[in-house]
């Protein structure tokens, strides 16, 4: 290397080992990026850089490094034996992922010791071969992820099965026939195991618990899905009973505790079809340009004591489950549907958040009380969003109805429901300012006849209507976080379930912004948490209504994080607020239970709770969160391909949807139903596969198959026992 150029002296590969070296032994606990590698070691020249990425590509070879990403690696110290958890796929591809994170390891189906999907494992490594990708074999099973499995049975002259998806076990689970209760071929069933495979036994053997009914049968396919996630699909008998026992009187000590609103006009805005009203809001003019708006919540814990049967039922569900033709409620229905519910011309009891805003929507003052209220009118969204039209609201602008005319808006209480939602729409325009990510949510939706069939299905977007509601209850949940959270300097907050939500992933941030370069957009990638936010707002205005919008979406989607509760407050990067909880929805998520009696505690002076023990809680909710929107999918799914099956043969506009190495996933415009055309249906190539591009193309044609094209399908396959569409290109 001449004199004067970057990087100064050539480094041999010896050398640039060695200080790779140092530089990861020398602080063992950090990840790091290629970029800051590349600063901190002087590496300024682009042959070094490439030397840097194979030496490091080798020592994570050798087990000294863990390559973290693609573009990040740190110093590996967890040795040859580790823990973690056990991946079973269907094609026998396998793999370990570390406690504590990693990168995935494969394992072999004959070095897997007939581990289940889930289970927590010890393995062992197995040494490196030369141009073979890393392995492991599983040595030990802590602990198993479940015991009951759901499937279909098949019952022989002399021996019965449980058919299991194929994802969950490579064989079949073995039933002696007199643990059938009662089950026949084709019945689906939930089977818990009795005996598991060992060196002398490689079957798994169980008996039926419980037997589900015929396939296809719709109750049964909805409670077979709620099964294979280990939800409930019945509510226990006894905490039924113990709910009938509960009064919904409101006695004059309730009262006497709380602040009477109902005399203030109150009204709740909902889907058409619910039962479970959680929310009400209230509106009042204090003066010509100050109004007091009230966020009532429905008062659950007060029915619901700590540690009673009905209490610990709903901690177990932590959530209701909305599946396409029902819901599990998290409550027995007559707390969730009854007593608790906000249903109008009743009395009820509130945990309420108490705004007084000006007309710019700044709050003048706010307080959290208990109250009394009554609801004077039920809206459904439609109705709102009707009236908001009818006063000159045009959905999608963000621009309030027009002054009052002379004879008034049009419509019975319309005066309250334009202002609520005038005062709304600054809230949230407030909100974007301040750097709140800006992603319109679309929701697929069926409806379905009296025997659960789908007879059509199309997207929901949020409407004017829906944002009403939405800004109330996102400011009542941040300022609630903020009344426990916001503390003096030096002071140390009291223990709260959060609503957190991290930073994007800065790698995929990364790749998005590569990606996008090439239709022109830029993203800023560096800098505060407000200056990345709106950054990609303006991505996302600026490609709206461009044939590539969808596909930049979907990528910007998968560089988020996803929320979840912790005690521990790191912000939440979405709604970029420093502070937020959930306390506005406690008939149907557990969490909104607890922050309602941890406040409850702190206003009566109380000490801080067990940050442990809540912390544990949260992690609790978090995945039972998970869980109930994995099975709200397979059941959008399973819809998906009963609707789609009465087609078979019929031609679509589609637009791809996703790319993998196995397929093409494709959405249908007209209905937005998604399935796949298999690797196998693409003949008239070799396709390769660009991960980094979203893309397959073809070795000699060059066709290429983006993510976000247009594409022309016809139906070729509809499996509603693995709720799978596969689909055919037309030409």
């Amino acid at each position: 290397m001449g004199k004067g150029h970057k990087g100064g002296k050539r480094m041999s590969k010896k050398q640039l080992s060695e200080r790779l070296e140092s530089f990861f032994t020398s602080q063992p606990d950090k990840t790091f990026s290629f970029k800051e590698i590349f600063r901190t070691l002087h590496l300024d020249t682009h042959p070094l850089k490439m030397l840097a990425i194979d030496t490091m590509e080798e020592m994570a070879w050798d087990d000294f490094l863990t390559k973290v990403t693609d573009t990040s690696y740190r110093l590996n110290q967890k040795g040859q034996v580790q823990e973690g958890t056990f991946l079973r796929k269907s094609n026998g591809k396998n793999s370990f992922i570390p406690d504590g994170g990693g990168t995935p390891i494969f394992v072999s189906e004959r070095n897997s010791m007939y581990a289940l999907n889930g289970d927590h494992v010890r393995v062992s490594f197995m040494a490196r071969r030369q141009k073979h990708i890393k392995e492991a074999q599983v040595i030990e099973i802590l602990e198993r992820k479940r015991d009951t499995f759901v499937g279909k049975l098949r019952v022989e002259k002399d021996i019965a099965f449980l058919v299991t998806p194929q994802e969950i076990y490579v064989h079949d689970i073995i039933i002696p026939k007199n643990k059938l209760k009662g089950g026949k071929t084709d019945d689906k069933a939930v089977v818990k195991i009795s005996q598991w495979p060992d060196d002398r036994h490689k079957n798994i053997v169980g008996y039926v618990v419980d037997v589900l009914g015929a396939s296809g049968d719709n109750d049964v396919e909805m409670n077979t899905i709620l099964a294979q996630y280990n939800l409930p699909y019945r509510y226990p008998k006894a905490v039924e009973e113990a709910a009938e026992h509960i009064s919904g009187e409101i006695t004059e000590h309730d009262l006497q505790e709380r602040e009477d609103f109902r005399g203030t006009w109150t009204c709740t805005i909902d889907p058409h079809d619910a039962k479970d009203f959680d929310d009400a809001l209230s509106i009042k003019q204090l003066d010509k340009s100050l109004w007091q708006v009230g966020v009532h919540i429905a008062d659950v814990s007060h029915y619901v004591t700590e540690g009673s049967i009905i209490d610990k039922e709903a901690m177990k569900r932590a959530t209701s489950v909305y599946l396409v033709d029902r819901t599990i409620p998290m409550l027995p229905e007559r707390l969730c549907n009854f007593i608790c519910s906000l249903r109008p011309n009743e009395d009820k009891l509130c945990y309420s958040v108490i705004f007084n805003l000006d007309d710019e929507a700044d709050i003048k003052s706010c307080r959290i009380v208990h109250t009394v209220i009554q609801s004077k009118r039920r809206y459904a969204y439609e109705e709102v969003q009707q009236l908001l039209e009818d006063n000159g609201v045009i959905d999608g602008t963000g621009q309030p109805a027009p002054p009052e005319p002379k004879g008034g808006y049009k419509g019975e209480y319309a005066r309250e429901i334009i202002t609520l939602d005038r005062l709304a729409k600054k809230l949230r325009s407030r909100r974007f300012k301040n750097g709140a990510v800006k992603f319109d949510s679309e929701e697929l939706h069926f409806d379905v006849d009296d025997k659960g069939k789908p007879t059509r299905c199309y997207f929901k977007r949020s409407k004017d209507a829906n944002k009403l509601i939405e800004e109330f209850m996102l400011l009542a949940n941040k300022t609630v976080a903020e009344s426990v959270g916001k503390v003096k300097k030096g002071k140390k907050a009291k223990t709260l379930p959060y609503r957190v939500h991290d930073n994007p992933d800065p790698q995929k941030l990364e790749t998005l912004r590569e990606f996008i370069v090439k239709f022109g957009y830029k993203l800023k990638t560096a800098g505060t948490k407000g200056q990345t936010a709106r950054s990609l707002n303006k991505l996302m205005d600026d490609s709206e209504g461009k044939n590539e919008q969808k596909l930049i979406q979907t990528i910007a989607l998968r560089a988020m994080m996803k929320a979840k509760y912790s005690t521990h407050n790191i912000g939440h990067f979405g709604l970029a607020f420093d502070y937020y909880t959930h306390f506005t929805s406690p008939i149907r998520r557990y969490p909104d239970t607890l922050v309602h009696r941890l406040l409850t505690r702190y206003a009566e002076g109380g000490r801080s709770a067990n940050a442990k023990y809540y912390e544990e809680l949260c992690e609790h909710c978090s995945e039972m969160e998970q869980v109930a929107q994995n099975a709200e999918r397979d059941s959008i799914k399973y819809k998906m391909v009963e609707f789609m099956g009465d087609r078979l043969g019929e031609e679509f506009d589609a637009h791809i949807s996703g790319i993998t190495s196995y397929g093409i996933y494709c959405e249908i415009d007209e209905n937005h139903c998604e399935g796949m055309v298999p690797m196998r249906d693409l003949d008239d190539d070799y396709y390769d596969f660009d991960e980094r591009n979203y893309c397959l193309v073809g070795r000699r044609r060059h066709h290429k198959y983006q993510l976000g094209d247009a594409i022309r399908i016809q139906v070729a396959k509809a499996n509603l026992e693995k709720k799978q569409l596969d689909f055919t290109i037309v030409e």
